[in-house]
């Protein structure tokens, strides 16, 4: 019997999901830097709704060898993250006049 007693878990650096979280953080750092006051709490805010992203999908891949429940947790609070940090960008464009 080849089962073991943790299954196999981690990888999350070739998910899909990681590698367009990673590009969506490095983008809203860039972003932050390009077109917001560094003194403006929003760019603190988008970029750790980005990092959040991108960490609670690597936290969630690493907890899959023990635990289907948290690695679903830590998805959807990868989404949460993400789905807030989409709404900065709206508020942004908002705020200017901007087309979405």
């Amino acid at each position: 019997m080849t089962d073991k007693f943790i299954p196999a878990h981690g990888g999350y650096e070739n998910l899909l999901s990681y590698r367009k979280t990673l590009i969506v953080y490095d983008a809203t750092v860039r972003f932050g830097k390009r077109f917001l006051d560094p003194r403006d709490r929003t760019v603190d805010k988008m970029v750790q709704a980005a990092r959040s992203g991108k960490q609670n999908i690597v936290d969630g891949r690493m907890a899959s060898g023990t635990s289907k429940e948290r690695e679903f947790k830590l998805t959807n609070g990868a989404r949460a993250s993400l789905e807030e940090l989409l709404e900065d960008c709206r508020d942004f464009l908002r705020t200017r006049d901007l087309r979405l």
